[in-house]
């Protein structure tokens, strides 16, 4: 039987630390995952419209094995400098892949777009992004807060405000798989126009509201609720799949291939041209456990679930803030 870990986030799985780090004038922010030591980690890309630094190199053919960390933030392109932020403070630690004699911390990175979500996007020469993915990277931790924080600070979806969320389960194999997920979808986690969630069957404890599924559907909740004027870059949802399990590259690219399940479970629609639906995944290794086939498949179906409710926890989580252009779930009727 599945059940969640003991903090119900990312860090459920040994040596990883989550910081958060944002503006509430920018309504903006980055979030930022370190791997003590450093994971091996994959991506696995669906959206039309992503935006990304250092995902080649997390290809199985290419030559390194492990990262040090991985950066989601607002900000759009803009906030691809959050890596660069946090790849100081890493270098300050005396971490990264070690080449010539020097050490160069290894930190993929993806963005969402927030810069029309009514924060004040002003900053002269220089963007905010690399301090704000410094002090993410400073401010690492075992427990971390959810909602308008870090990279969902000024996140939104077709009909609420966004947010980042986290989930875990222990698996029953004696592995553990975790997601955290920056959400800002150009669809809805809402079923029609209610406040019950698509990722309604896989809730645990009622940790997003307990609702369950409507006593009925309504009659159109397949008809697809986007962002209005939806375009290229303007939305995503962006997230990382975490396991104790020794995996490959290639493996970690199917954890998070089976993890985008979860996309498709919480949001309506998902993976859209106008959407840069990504997921990373990091494998530590800390269980001491590879697994066998009927053991991945587990770990797969438990990727999926926990991203499904962290996107759900993320978005419930999400709190009011001044200049706001849409509600939080937690003020719906």
């Amino acid at each position: 039987m599945m059940r969640p870990g003991g903090r119900n986030l990312l860090t459920d799985v040994a040596g990883l630390l989550v910081g958060h780090a944002g503006d509430a004038r920018l309504k903006s922010g980055s979030t930022v995952v370190i791997a003590e030591p450093a994971a091996t980690a994959g991506v696995a890309i669906l959206g039309g419209a992503p935006g990304t630094r250092e995902t080649d190199l997390l290809a199985p053919e290419n030559t390194v094995e492990v990262v040090d960390a991985l950066v989601l933030s607002g900000g759009s392109a803009f906030g691809l400098d959050a890596a660069s932020g946090a790849q100081a403070f890493l270098r300050e630690s005396g971490r990264g892949f070690e080449v010539a004699g020097h050490r160069v911390p290894i930190v993929p990175s993806a963005i969402l777009f927030d810069l029309a979500n009514g924060g004040d996007k002003s900053w002269s020469r220089f963007s905010p992004y690399r301090e704000l993915g410094y002090e993410a990277a400073a401010n690492a931790a075992q427990y971390f807060e959810a909602g308008s924080v870090g990279a969902g600070t000024g996140a939104t979806t077709a009909n609420v405000k966004g947010g980042l969320g986290s989930a875990s389960l222990v698996l029953s194999s004696g592995l553990t798989v975790a997601a955290l997920v920056a959400v800002n979808a150009v669809g809805s986690p809402l079923i029609g126009d209610s406040r019950y969630f698509w990722a309604a069957p896989f809730e645990v404890g009622g940790e997003f509201g307990g609702l369950g599924w409507p006593a009925s559907l309504p009659a159109d909740a397949a008809a697809p609720r986007t962002k209005l004027g939806a375009r290229a870059g303007a939305n995503t949802t962006i997230a990382v799949i975490a396991t104790d399990a020794i995996l490959t590259k290639a493996a970690a690219r199917r954890l998070a291939i089976a993890a985008h399940d979860g996309f498709a479970r919480a949001l309506w629609p998902a993976h859209t041209d106008f959407d840069g639906d990504l997921v990373f995944a990091l494998a530590t290794g800390a269980s001491g456990i590879a697994p066998d086939p009927l053991q991945t498949i587990e770990l797969a179906a438990g990727a999926a679930s926990a991203m499904a409710r962290a996107i759900a926890r993320g978005v419930y989580s999400a709190t009011p803030a001044e200049g706001d252009t849409l509600p939080c779930w937690s003020t719906l009727r």
